[in-house]
């Protein structure tokens, strides 16, 4: 019986939306854990948020929101976009949550009471001056500068001195290495694995594990005054939410006894192939058994920027090519782990080659002939047929060999035995051409070959199911299969298939695609999105409770009102069109909602300071209006 599978993504940043990076490891790990579950493997797959740190704050701020204002709405962008690719991961962990916090506590105390070999206290007090990028939510030195600004963010750096917590990383540095080297604690690709080795012999320091400057994070549990480190924060997420610190049971089940897959892009090696282990060695408990870190890749050649204006949303992808058409795009741009180039000039043509005509074109064809010719019913299975064995062979070697690679980390080549398949059955089929045997009256011939046929689509759809979930789901309802038959042992058996079924079959499962549809979806989209507004656009209104002190009818205008109001101590003047809705005595001490900070303009020539919100329905209308016990002057959220 295999360990219980424990996999994770790291957690995102959410001072800026989802962009197709995060979408890229998301959806690998989502296919890697769809694989474990459909070979009845025991499997938790945790993705999630990481909410803290200046640079929230720092946004937050921006957009005229509270941290957790601002962490609330940046998050759902998070999991609208995981919702939209059909992310299947079975826990959404927020660095925000109460459960979290107590787990961070919970391993800094582990972590304090800890000591060294040599018997020194693994968690000391000390000053720290040195350079401190924002940006990155770290020090660095000089000699990682160019030009005197960070490398990655183009910045110059802060001076900071001040007093922190440290870790003693240096003390744990040997372990980790003779670990690493034993590949007792697994880095993936082998060239991740060097790089982290080098980084242990260029005289690495101890790590502040807290800061005392920055507000926006989890206080320690022993010193109030500071907060912690960010990255350590962080880190402990993958404990977090699993029970560290809350259910024993399940962190044994996923952590203590289970074999742990974090999955990650190369940028943030340092902190999750020494920080992480490390941390965890004082606290004592066990390392993760793998650590794959994939490359980074450029879009149609140049690296994704903001400035360059080539960072590309997964929604929009979604739309254009639908959840699972994005997800195989992504998985088979190039082999998992390298850097690689994600080029979306070539997504139509890949799309209408591998899935259009490859794949939907072998069920379009199988099933339509079996429709017309069979009255919609599967033919008997036929043995004795040239070239059925050399198929037969395919198949059964396949689900097994794409569950090797997926084990292995290699993903694109589990899809390309999939797809090598698919490509096998079309040349059978071509081969075969079951349509010249119908001519010729040959119909048992012809029901065995499209018998077969049927049976490497069944096949092929359970394979596929961990990349392509929706559409395989559509597929095995052709043949009256529902999500009980979606396991490995039923993808390895052939002759499953009940002869005499009712077929159904409505369209194209992957109808193709031209650049003049995708145009069209554009230019719908344009027109929804001059009704949109951006969130940060949305993040400068602000709404605040106002209490009508006055109310009387605008002269000559028999629609409008002329109030006064108070927001708080702030005392001004709206007009508003309500008044064949609220008469002036009924108006008269309400507290409303309103927009505090419109800039003045006159109606009928009488200044308006501000807006009412309300909601209207045909004739109807009705004021938005606030509970009596809320103050005026409230912020509303």
């Amino acid at each position: 019986m295999p360990k219980p599978f424990y996999i994770t993504t790291p957690i995102y940043y959410v001072n800026d939306k989802p962009h197709i990076g995060h979408a890229y490891t998301t959806i690998s790990a989502d296919m890697i854990s769809r694989f474990h579950k459909l070979a009845g493997r025991d499997t938790f797959f945790l993705t999630g948020t990481d909410e803290h740190g200046n640079k929230v704050a720092e946004a937050a701020a921006k957009a005229n929101l509270s941290e957790i204002e601002f962490c609330d709405k940046t998050v759902a962008t998070f999991q609208n976009a995981w919702n939209n690719l059909t992310i299947e991961n079975d826990y959404f962990i927020r660095t925000t949550s109460d459960r979290h916090k107590k787990a961070v506590w919970k391993i800094l105390d582990a972590m304090r009471e800890a000591k060294t070999d040599d018997g020194e206290d693994v968690v000391y007090s000390d000053y720290y001056e040195g350079l401190y990028c924002t940006g990155c939510e770290k020090f660095i030195t000089e000699k990682e500068l160019v030009d005197g600004l960070c490398p990655d963010h183009k910045v110059k750096p802060e001076l900071l001195k001040e007093k922190n917590y440290f870790f003693r990383l240096t003390s744990f540095l040997p372990k980790i290495k003779e670990l690493i080297e034993s590949d007792e604690l697994e880095i993936l690709p082998e060239e991740r694995k060097r790089e982290v080795l080098g980084l242990i012999g260029q005289d690495l320091n101890d790590f502040s594990l807290s800061r005392e400057r920055v507000k926006w994070g989890v206080p320690l549990s022993f010193d109030k005054s500071q907060v912690a480190y960010v990255w350590v924060d962080a880190l402990s997420n993958y404990i977090s939410a699993i029970g560290y610190g809350d259910d024993d049971e399940s962190f044994k089940k996923w952590w203590t006894n289970g074999e742990v897959v974090h999955l990650m892009a190369k940028d943030i090696l340092k902190f999750h192939c020494l920080f992480w282990p490390a941390m965890l060695l004082a606290a004592g408990e066990k390392l993760p058994k793998t650590l794959f870190l994939h490359g980074f890749f450029t879009v149609d050649g140049e690296k994704m920027s903001k400035s360059l204006g080539n960072m590309i949303d997964p929604n929009e992808v979604v739309e254009n090519f639908g959840a699972d058409g994005t997800r195989y795009l992504l998985l088979t741009q190039f082999p998992f782990g390298v850097d690689g180039d994600v080029q979306a000039k070539r997504f139509i043509t890949q799309y209408n080659s591998d899935l259009a005509n490859d794949l939907g074109n072998l069920v379009s064809r199988v099933v339509k002939m079996v429709l017309s010719n069979f009255d919609g019913k599967l033919p008997q299975p036929k043995k004795e047929i040239d070239g059925l064995e050399e198929l037969l062979k395919a198949t059964e070697e396949m689900p097994n060999a794409a569950y090797t690679h997926v084990k292995h980390f290699q993903l694109s080549k589990a899809i390309e035995e999939a797809m090598g398949l698919v490509k096998t059955t079309n040349k059978f089929f071509n081969d075969k051409a079951p349509w010249k045997l119908g001519k010729e009256g040959k119909f048992d011939e012809m029901g065995g070959i499209l018998y077969a046929c049927c049976e490497v689509i069944r096949i092929v759809s359970i394979v596929l199911s961990p990349i392509m979930p929706t559409k395989m789901r559509e597929i095995r309802a052709i043949f009256n299969l529902d999500d009980s038959s979606l396991n490995l042992d039923q993808a390895n058996t052939f002759f499953v298939l009940e002869p005499g079924i009712t077929l159904n079959f409505n369209d194209s499962i992957f109808p193709r695609l031209s650049e003049k549809d995708l145009a069209k979806k554009e230019d719908t989209k344009s027109t929804e999105d001059d009704n949109l507004i951006d969130f940060d656009q949305f993040g400068k209104v602000e709404l605040k409770v106002a209490e009508v002190l006055e109310a009387e009818k605008v002269e000559g205008a028999d629609r409008l009102l002329k109030l006064q109001i108070a927001i708080g101590d702030d005392k001004r003047q709206i007009i508003a069109g309500v008044a064949e809705f609220y008469p002036p005595e009924k108006i008269k001490g309400m507290k409303i909602a309103v927009v505090a900070n419109l800039k003045p303009a006159k109606i009928r020539g009488v200044e308006s300071h501000g807006m009412l919100l309300a909601a209207k329905k045909g004739k109807k209308l009705t004021l938005m209006t606030v509970d009596g016990d809320i103050p005026s002057g409230a912020k509303i959220s």
